[in-house]
């Protein structure tokens, strides 16, 4: 995994978060092996020198829209955990599923610099002390936003086309 260098055993003596999240119920019933990928994400921690003993899967948000932190418990508790230094490495699939919120994403990866919590996602292990990945996971983070505008523009014109013809 790219990055693995950065993880150090003060990172290991603390908890791997893995945190598992899709948008909808019917993403988790119709994605199952986008479930299935997040939850192997317990393994990869493993064999990057987590005893499993101290890796904590957090699946409570499955089916809940990153929008906000609001309903999402489990985003949370890894808040929590980040800024109680609890956490060594926040695990998760794509960056984008810790939050669809540019100031809850933000806020964390904050948190995670001040406390040294690593993330890491398939892309590689990020340490936000460093310029670098701090500026790498902002762009990301960025970039998820832009992505939740653009498909609710594109709803929106696709109703208002529909409404146009009568259609609704």
């Amino acid at each position: 995994m790219n990055g693995e260098h950065k993880i150090g055993q003060r990172h290991r003596d603390r908890l791997a978060l893995i945190y598992l999240r899709q948008s909808t119920a019917a993403q988790v019933r119709e994605h199952t092996e986008s479930t299935m990928r997040q939850y192997a994400l317990a393994d990869a921690a493993v064999c990057l020198g987590w005893d499993r003993s101290q890796v904590l899967v957090l699946d409570g948000d499955l089916g809940l829209s990153g929008r906000s932190m609001a309903l999402r418990s489990d985003f949370k508790e890894v808040v929590s955990k980040v800024c109680g230094g609890e956490a060594g490495l926040v695990f998760v699939l794509e960056a984008s599923r810790l939050s669809r919120n540019s100031a809850d994403f933000q806020r964390l990866l904050e948190f995670c610099q001040v406390t040294d919590t690593l993330i890491a996602d398939a892309d590689g292990v990020y340490d936000l002390r460093d310029f670098n990945d701090q500026l790498l996971l902002g762009f990301k983070g960025t970039m998820s936003a832009v992505e939740l505008h653009v498909l609710a523009q594109r709803m929106q014109e696709a109703k208002m086309a529909a409404a146009r013809r009568g259609e609704l």
